[in-house]
């Protein structure tokens, strides 16, 4: 049993991070080129909710994609932007773990009964986690209405202090803020929930 569920979390990892790995420099510099242009505004706004959306299967910098979302385009384009990147992303991640059945179902539902909700809103500015946490709440079968508030007002939260903290960065005339709130923030998530 316990093999199983460490092969199917290798596999989520795995998933993850391969193509992070693979492909993830490139992205990057594709992702800071883009952003970094004087393109108009919606094609910025486009390119980063697609990129945003997309992180449950590429390798995107979410924290960086959503800080320079609100340097380039303000608080409030930011975080509409990196809002609704991000819920797609959740979406996507919920709908492909719920097409897998899981070694043990019953077992599943009932450690994310206990620990999925915390999980969802903590995990929302963790690298790989944030990923894995929706991917697990499909494959526990989570109802669909409760991840959609959890992760919807978590989604808005974060993007709120991406965007933020980008906004004040553009003020500023420097990175250095955004940079160190796209660091700082994943870090604190993870430290909370290991406290929880």
């Amino acid at each position: 049993m316990y093999l199983r569920w460490t092969l199917l979390f290798l596999l989520t990892v795995a998933v993850i991070l391969i193509p992070f790995f693979l492909f993830g420099e490139a992205v990057e510099t594709w992702a800071r080129a883009m952003l970094a242009g004087g393109n108009a505004r919606w094609l910025i706004a486009a390119v980063a909710g697609g990129l945003l959306a997309g992180d449950i299967f590429l390798p995107v910098p979410s924290s960086l994609v959503s800080t320079a979302a609100g340097a380039l385009l303000g608080f409030w384009g930011g975080l509409f932007t990196s809002w609704i990147g991000m819920c797609g992303a959740c979406a996507m991640g919920y709908a492909l773990g719920e097409r897998i059945a899981p070694p043990d179902a019953e077992r599943m539902r009932k450690a994310w009964a206990r620990y999925g909700d915390w999980a969802l809103i903590l995990f929302r500015s963790v690298p790989v986690l944030a990923e894995a946490s929706v991917f697990f709440a499909g494959l526990s079968r989570m109802r669909v209405s409760r991840f959609a508030v959890l992760t919807t007002v978590a989604n808005l939260a974060i993007s709120a202090v991406y965007a933020a903290t980008g906004a004040y960065s553009a003020d500023r005339d420097t990175f250095l803020y955004a940079f160190g709130g796209a660091v700082l923030l994943p870090g604190l998530g993870l430290l909370t929930f290991r406290k929880r």
